[in-house]
């Protein structure tokens, strides 16, 4: 099971972003949606799908947030013509940031935001060094910026499978971007890999709730640990989210509370929402106790 998973705050479209994004790559479904109610923004629909054999996760519900280049996907393509399609489908709409074309690296590379305004980097590399297909991107930026090779150091000394797999730095030449910061980092947490990035142009945005990465943790150790090693910001603790030194947004999550949310009993689906949104940290025991009245 995918450990680490990414998760989208939509205000009202994770369905039909759930379902554009799945009908774009070969291996992909669209698994099972719950509404959840009486939540304080009324009520909720969350959905799960796989792209390329990778999990996500999204949900509508009314949010404030909004998708920025901060947390892109990087998604690697075998041939041009793959490339080319999901540039297409995924700038359709959308708006372009880094036109298609050939850089130092690929012979065709883009960066987009679709429709919905999540950002994608398109990368035709046909060699590439990992096999993982979609790879989140975590752009180090405004009051960030540089922070970039700290933030992987830090983040592979808080996760206990994990490596950082290459560091490119910018150098002297390079105009816009400070030398010495990072270029291009790849690190591995879990079984997932990652890039980050310093950026080093003047940006406004930078990270928040809009995209979060969602842990699951099989103990309550397990999320006593997460916990503790993460959270950086307390006025954003509420049912098992948090935020980091970095403002990365994390949801320490029970492994038991997928089958939880997918009883087809709604007294216990009632239960246990009015539990877990009255925690911050969630306790695994406690939500147990509700959950079996």
């Amino acid at each position: 099971m995918q450990k680490i998973i990414p998760h989208f705050w939509f205000d009202q479209e994770a369905i039909k972003a759930a379902e554009f994004y799945s009908s774009l790559f070969d291996i992909h479904s669209l698994n099972t949606h719950v509404t959840i109610y009486d939540i304080p923004s009324g009520a909720a629909e969350t959905v799960k799908f796989i792209l390329a054999g990778q999990s996500f996760m999204a949900i509508s519900a009314e949010s404030s947030f909004k998708f920025t280049p901060a947390v892109s996907f990087q998604v690697f393509c075998d041939t041009a013509k793959e490339a080319e399609y999901l540039w297409k489908e995924l700038s359709d709409g959308g708006n372009i940031l880094m036109p298609l074309g050939a850089n130092a690296f690929s012979d065709k590379y883009g960066w987009t935001e679709d429709k919905y305004g999540l950002s994608w980097q398109i990368l035709y590399l046909p060699n590439q060094f990992i096999t993982q297909k979609i790879v989140p991107t975590l752009l180090f930026s405004d009051e960030q910026c540089g922070k970039a090779k700290e933030a992987m150091t830090f983040y592979t000394s808080v996760f206990f499978n994990s490596t950082i797999d290459v560091l490119h730095y910018y150098g002297e030449e390079d105009e816009q971007n400070q030398a010495g910061t990072v270029m291009y980092g790849l690190f591995e947490l879990e079984g997932l890999f990652f890039v980050a990035m310093d950026g080093g142009a003047a940006h406004d945005f930078t990270f928040n709730e809009a995209i979060s990465f969602m842990i699951y943790c099989d103990t309550q150790e397990e999320i006593d640990h997460y916990w503790e090693k993460l959270s950086a910001v307390p006025e954003s603790e509420h049912y098992g989210w948090l935020k980091d030194k970095y403002g990365v947004s994390w949801q320490i999550i029970p492994t038991i509370i997928k089958d939880m949310m997918a009883t087809k009993n709604p007294d216990q689906l009632k239960r246990v929402t009015e539990a877990f949104l009255k925690m911050k940290k969630l306790d695994i025991a406690e939500l147990k106790r509700i959950y079996e009245g």
